[in-house]
């Protein structure tokens, strides 16, 4: 499990860039951001589901705008536009890469040489061994909440873990 530095709280988003339930999760995350700032540091943690056909691809997408720094910017617009990405595949993208600024030759090269999967890859079987079982999840202070189920109360719990672990 990863640590935050000290003062601050450490949020995993185990997400599908092809999910709908975690393109509405960002409403959540965007105002745990103006909440909390810097003393909530939220990681993007990828666990692709079979049902989605371009969500491993777009992992590695992401995990390529990440070394380009801008990965939350790129995941974002990708789960802006989960049913064109159902519709398009790699091409979108590249597409939403060069939109975004980014080296869209790289991404294009990042998703024919897979030098992210293995990242992608961990991160799914790490999900796995700790009981992630759909999209989105969030992981806080080692307490676990699924929110493919419902978004309902959910940010107001992560919060709640939040306020605890910053003494708040």
């Amino acid at each position: 499990m990863n640590q935050a530095t000290p003062g601050t709280a450490f949020l995993e988003f185990w997400c599908e860039l092809q999910c709908p339930d975690c393109a509405a999760a960002l409403t959540d995350l965007r105002t745990l951001r103006e909440t909390y700032g810097d003393a909530l540091e939220i990681q993007l943690r990828h666990f692709p589901l079979e049902k989605h056909k371009h969500s491993y691809a777009a992992a590695q997408a992401a995990e390529e705008a990440f070394t380009q720094g801008r990965g939350w910017e790129y995941a974002e617009a990708v789960l802006a536009r989960t049913e064109e990405l159902g519709s398009r595949g790699e091409p979108l993208l590249v597409d939403i890469a060069a939109e975004l600024g980014l080296d869209a030759e790289e991404f294009d090269t990042a998703l024919v040489d897979g030098r992210h999967l293995l990242i992608v890859d961990a991160d799914q079987a790490e999900g796995k061994a700790i009981g992630v079982t759909g999209t989105p999840t969030y992981v806080i202070g080692g307490e676990r909440f699924d929110g493919g189920k419902s978004q309902e109360g959910l940010r107001e719990r992560v919060e709640a873990v939040a306020d605890r672990l910053l003494g708040r």
